[in-house]
């Protein structure tokens, strides 16, 4: 690997991790969980495809994390299921406290409650749907792959894409509708 290659191929994982770990964390709801998956899409595709063409790069990724993501909603459930098992439950205490704490120096305190209200909501929101309905989603009006981008990241057609889209945008139109215009 040459280190042209190697600069933009660090410039585009600096440009994707933010928000691919706001996709892993919608997945987990741990940031923890969430920041390992995104290391490890991070390492799996850097590994696999970093002697691929810069252009392909996204959709490569994005579908290297859809895959860890997967791997690690298995990997949870049959945690789960083996903690069930053995009479042990380890959820976490309440979160951070200091996330509590109102910020004096808000300008509109009011205007910022109801951003965060709804910035919360639609988080919900999105933990929400389906599993594949959410990755269509993001993938498509988050990160903006096209619909053939978005049906590799995935692995499966671009019919299926659009269908998944379809049912999310309307599953969440209803789940939201109280903060519509």
């Amino acid at each position: 690997m040459t280190l042209d290659t190697t600069d933009a191929l660090n410039r585009f994982l600096a440009g994707v991790e933010r928000r691919a770990f706001r996709m892993a964390r919608l997945a987990t709801s741990d940031d923890d969980e969430a920041l390992d998956v995104v290391q490890d899409a991070m390492l799996g595709f850097v590994r696999n495809y970093a002697r691929k063409p810069e252009a392909e790069w996204p959709p490569l990724f994005h579908r290297t994390l859809q895959s860890r993501i997967v791997d690690w909603h298995r990997r949870s459930t049959l945690r789960s299921r083996f903690r069930a098992w053995l009479g042990r439950n380890d959820d976490k205490d309440g979160g951070d406290p200091l996330d509590e704490i109102a910020d004096v120096n808000s300008p509109d305190p009011a205007r910022q409650l109801l951003r965060r209200d709804l910035g919360s909501a639609i988080e919900t929101a999105l933990r929400k749907l389906p599993t594949r309905q959410r990755q269509a989603f993001l993938l498509r009006n988050w990160e903006g792959l096209d619909t053939a981008e978005t049906a590799f990241a995935m692995g499966c057609s671009e019919g299926s894409v659009k269908t998944h889209l379809s049912r999310a945008v309307h599953a969440l139109r209803g789940m939201l509708e109280e903060y519509g215009p």
